[in-house]
C-alpha cells in the first residue's frame, strides 16, 4: 500500500530560509504528508551562498535549490523555458507522480504546471493570497495565473473568499450541461491553513490588569494597513492611559511609525521591536492581551490564528477571508477606517479589562479547530481525485489555452507548443534512461537515497 502512494513535488519561489505564511504552509504540509507515508520533495530557487543544490530538512524533506536569481519579493523572473531542463531531470529521477505549486506570484510554480503534462505528471495549485483587478500589476498577474490554471488538474484556496477571488482571476469557469450559463469548475477546493498549537500556548503567568498591551506583528507596508495603525495608535493612547503597543516587523512604513511616536511623545507607549523571528513570535504574543490586524487585504491571516491560539483577543479589519477564521466571541471587526478601528479597539480594551476573555479556553478552541494532520488528510483527498481523473492530451490543452482570448490565447498556445518541442529536444539530447535515478527504500517512513 505504501508504494502506491503518489510521490509529490512541492514547487514555489517561497520557501525556507525565507519566513512567511506560504513558506510555513509548504513545510508543514510536506512534513505531515511524509508522516502519512508519501514521498515529498521541494523545488525552489537558491539563496546564495549557502542554499544552492540539494539540502535535507527534518523530517526527511529533500529540497532542491535551483540556481535562479530573484527579481523582487523573493520571486524569480518568468521565463518558461530555462526551468524545464532542471524540472525534467528532477521529476524523472525522483519518480514524482504529482506536482503541487504554491502562490500566484511564484514563477516556478506556474512554469511547473506548464511543464508537468509533458512527463505525464498531474498538477495541483494552491492560491494563498487575494489580488485586485484594476491596477496594471494585478491585470498582468491575473492573466499569467489564468494561463497557468487553464490546464491545472485541481486548485486549492485557503478560504471561501479566496476561492471566489481565484475563480474570477483565474477564469475557472466552464459551461453548464445545458450550455445556458457558466459555472465554477468542480475541481476548485477550499482547505484552510493550520498551525502547531503546541508552539503557541498562552502564558502561565497572570497578565497584569493594570497595563493592557496591544500586539501588532506584521510587515510594515501599505497593504497591511499600517497607515491605519499610525492614525489610530495615538488616539488609543490618549483615550486609555493604561494601554501600550508592541509592534514587531519591518518594512517601508517603519519611518511613519517612528515619526508618529516622536510627534506625540509616545516612546514609552509604543515599543518597536523590528524584525521578529518566527521562533520568537509566541514570546512576543504572550506579552499582550489584544492582537491587532489592520490589513487591507487578507486571504486567511495565519498571524490572527497564532495570536488567538496564544490566548489573545483579536481585533481585525473585516477584509478578505478574515471573518471565516474565528468565532465572533473571539474577535472584534472594524471597517478599514480610522474611526471604526478606534471603536473596535475600545471595545476590546473593555472586554479584556473586565476579564471576559479566557486565554486558556481560546487556546483549546483554536487547537480543536485547526491542525495540520486534518489539512494533510483533506489534501490527500484532492490528490486522489486528481490521480483518478482523466488526463488531457496536447490538443485539448491547446484548445483550452486558446480560450484565454484573441491576443493572449495564441501567445500562450505558441508558448505551449514551443515548450513541447523543447521538451522533445531534451529527451533526444539527454535520454531519460541515462539519468541517475533515485531508488526508494522505506526506513522510518522516510525515503533514503541509494546510489
Amino acid at each position: 500500500m505504501k508504494d502506491e502512494l503518489p510521490a509529490i513535488a512541492m514547487i514555489s519561489d517561497f520557501f525556507h530560509p525565507n519566513v512567511g505564511g506560504v513558506e510555513n504552509h509548504i513545510f508543514m504540509l510536506s512534513a505531515n504528508l511524509i508522516h502519512r507515508g508519501h514521498k515529498v520533495i521541494v523545488i525552489t530557487h537558491s539563496h546564495p551562498p549557502d542554499r544552492v543544490g540539494v539540502r535535507w530538512l527534518l523530517p526527511g524533506l529533500k529540497v532542491y535549490y535551483i540556481p535562479f536569481p530573484t527579481i523582487a519579493s523573493s520571486a524569480t523572473l518568468p521565463n518558461y523555458f530555462t526551468f524545464l531542463p532542471y524540472f525534467r531531470v528532477i521529476i524523472a529521477r525522483e519518480h514524482i507522480h504529482l506536482i503541487h505549486a504554491h502562490a500566484s506570484l511564484s514563477s516556478l510554480g506556474q512554469e511547473a504546471i506548464l511543464h508537468a503534462h509533458h512527463l505525464g505528471v498531474r498538477t495541483v495549485f494552491t492560491d494563498h493570497s487575494l489580488f485586485g483587478f484594476e491596477d496594471a500589476a494585478s491585470i498582468l498577474t491575473n492573466k499569467l495565473l489564468a494561463a497557468a490554471l487553464k490546464n491545472v488538474d485541481a486548485v486549492i484556496c485557503v478560504s471561501h473568499t479566496g476561492r471566489e477571488n481565484t475563480v474570477l482571476r483565474g477564469q475557472l469557469f466552464e459551461k453548464s450541461e445545458d450550455a445556458s450559463a457558466l459555472v465554477v469548475r468542480p475541481n476548485v477546493y477550499v482547505i484552510p491553513n493550520a498551525l502547531v498549537a503546541e508552539q503557541f500556548t498562552p502564558s502561565t503567568e497572570p497578565v497584569s490588569s493594570e497595563t493592557i498591551y496591544i500586539v501588532v506583528l506584521s510587515r510594515l507596508a501599505y497593504r497591511k494597513g499600517i497607515d491605519l495603525l499610525v492614525a489610530t495608535a495615538p488616539r488609543i493612547c490618549s483615550a486609555f492611559p493604561n494601554v501600550k503597543f508592541i509592534v514587531g516587523g519591518d518594512g517601508p512604513k517603519l519611518n511613519d511609525l517612528l515619526q508618529v511616536r516622536e510627534r506625540h511623545l509616545l516612546q514609552d507607549r509604543i515599543e518597536l521591536l523590528g524584525p521578529v523571528r518566527h521562533r520568537d513570535v509566541r514570546d512576543v504574543l504572550v506579552r499582550g492581551s489584544i492582537f491587532l490586524n489592520t490589513s487591507l487585504t487578507e486571504s486567511f491571516g495565519i498571524a490572527i490564528l497564532e495570536a488567538a491560539c496564544a490566548g489573545l483577543y483579536v481585533v481585525s479589519t473585516r477584509v478578505g477571508g478574515v471573518p471565516e477564521i474565528l468565532p465572533q466571541d473571539m474577535i472584534s471587526f472594524a471597517r478599514p477606517e480610522e474611526d471604526d478601528l478606534f471603536r473596535a479597539l475600545s471595545e476590546a480594551v473593555a472586554i479584556v479589562s473586565k476579564g471576559q476573555h479566557d486565554p486558556v479556553e481560546a487556546h483549546q478552541r483554536v487547537k480543536n479547530f485547526y491542525n495540520w494532520a486534518d489539512v494533510a488528510e483533506r489534501t490527500e483527498v484532492v490528490y486522489d481525485a486528481v490521480i483518478k481523473s482523466e488526463q488531457r492530451d496536447l490538443w485539448m490543452r491547446m484548445q483550452r489555452t486558446m480560450e484565454l482570448g484573441p491576443f493572449a490565447g495564441p501567445i500562450y498556445t505558441i508558448i505551449l507548443v514551443v515548450d513541447c518541442l523543447f521538451f522533445l529536444f531534451l529527451e533526444w539530447l539527454m535520454p531519460r534512461h541515462d539519468l541517475d535515478f533515485v531508488q526508494m527504500h522505506w526506513e522510518h517512513r522516510n525515503f533514503v537515497q541509494v546510489r
